[in-house]
């Protein structure tokens, strides 16, 4: 199978039989300029990018569909799913008009504590913190058409905090979401892919019907809905040494 050694998405055409064996989930962060300074410069695809990709799947007939199917249903072809990881605000501003345009739905995964703030789980490792959305936003997100989902209270890597900890920043995260926006919040991403079967448990045990990692693939009826798998979108022209400084970045980005 023609998959990039390096394995981020940028264009349909390397992807094309991959995405036709199994439900394919697209992973964004920003969507907007990237600033000077930023150390993690595979977590920007330009609006101009995003909108050719948005462009190339509707002009190949592909259709997105509710988060949910991205295990359940049998693989339909000509369909894929897109999430975006953080909450940031550039995604509102730039990324949904062009979903709007294409009538593409889509996932955003929040961290429910950080609403209207900024990332400051990045700060730590040197990185620029972006802005998130704020209520407002999100309702018109919601009122779009676009689904949420949680991404934790504060950002933690769960299997490095004690298992009190990690159980009130998975289900205070949903019950916070929902007390806040009045709808079910049915599905759960990791921060920095970072989980084991205990968080796992602690995920299934909160009520979320999925739970996406980091790890690259595709999903199918057999696959784990709370080890659902994706597919980082990079810029083409990204350069990286070597397959180490990849998975470094990778890890970081989450």
């Amino acid at each position: 199978m023609n998959v990039p050694s390096l394995r981020y998405y940028s264009s349909l055409g390397p992807f094309r039989e991959l995405f036709g064996i199994g439900h394919a989930v697209l992973t964004y962060h920003h969507v907007g300029a990237r600033p000077r300074g930023v150390r993690l410069k595979g977590l920007y695809v330009s609006p101009k990018l995003f909108g050719q990709q948005m462009a190339e799947l509707k002009a190949e007939g592909f259709e997105t569909d509710a988060f949910g199917t991205a295990w359940s249903s049998p693989i339909r072809p000509k369909r894929v799913f897109l999430t975006f990881d953080d909450g940031f605000a550039d995604v509102y501003e730039n990324a949904l008009p062009i979903m709007r345009e294409h009538g593409f739905r889509s996932i955003q995964f929040l961290v429910a504590e950080l609403l209207g703030k900024t990332s400051e789980w990045q700060i730590s490792s040197g990185e620029l913190p972006g802005f998130l959305m704020d209520q407002a936003q999100i309702k018109d997100w919601l009122a779009a058409g676009q689904d949420i989902g949680s991404h934790t209270l504060t950002h933690p890597r769960l299997t490095q905090v004690s298992p009190s900890q990690a159980r009130e920043e998975i289900s205070g995260s949903k019950k916070k979401l929902e007390d806040t926006f009045g709808r079910a919040v049915e599905h759960f991403c990791y921060p920095y892919g970072d989980w084991n079967p205990a968080v796992r448990d602690f995920v299934a045990e909160a009520g979320y019907t999925t739970a996406c990692i980091t790890k690259f693939g595709v999903n199918t009826t057999e696959s784990d809905p709370f080890a659902l798998k994706r597919i980082t979108v990079r810029y083409p022209s990204l350069k990286l040494k070597t397959l180490g400084e990849w998975l470094r970045l990778s890890i970081l980005s989450r």
